[in-house]
Order: C-alpha cells, then structure tokens, then sequence
C-alpha cells in the first residue's frame, strides 16, 4: 500500500468567507473523507506572523492522509463525486491548488 498527503491550499470566495468555512469545515471534509483510502483530514490557516514575508496566495491549507494501492483509483473516484450530491461545491470556493505528495 502507499501513503500520500492531499493537499489542497484554497481561498473563499470574495466576500463569502463565513459561508466557506462552514461548508468546508460542515460538509466538504466528511464528503472527502467518504472517499476509499482516506484516513483522516486537517484544516489550517495561514497565521498572520511569518519568520519572513511568504509568497503564499492562499489562506487556507487541508492535509487529508490517504492509504491505497493505487492512486489513480482515488483521483478518479474523487473527479467522479465532484460537482455531484455526493460532493457539492459550495459557491463560496475560491480558488485552490491540490497536490499529491508521496510518503516517503
């Protein structure tokens, strides 16, 4: 089996940052974690003190823990509930930029 993080860095919407959280925090990460092989999730947020300026765009980071065989399979199963009822996507989403990383 392999290990990977999914991470996802995002931004709400403009002006609709309250109704983000809430969807994110309320039903985005319980649909995603209905997902085969995901084993747990994290939200964070970028903390307004940084040791040095960041080149960061986002303002928000999700860490979800995924165990499988194959990741194809995941992303497939993901890009398939997408924009379904089995995984809304809230008006309030910005943008964002998910990744796969390898457990080493």
């Amino acid at each position: 089996m392999g290990r990977y993080i999914f991470a996802v860095q995002s931004n709400p919407a403009e002006g609709l940052e309250q109704e983000y959280n809430d969807w994110y925090s309320n039903q985005h990460l319980n649909d995603v974690l209905a997902l085969p092989g995901v084993l747990g999730a994290r939200r964070l947020a970028l903390a307004d003190q940084q040791i040095m300026p960041t080149p960061h765009n986002f303002k928000y980071f999700c860490l979800y823990e995924i165990e499988l065989d194959n990741l194809q399979t995941f992303i497939d199963a993901l890009m398939a509930r997408a924009g379904t009822e089995r995984m809304p996507i809230n008006k309030a989403m910005g943008n964002s930029l998910p990744v796969f990383w390898k457990v080493m």
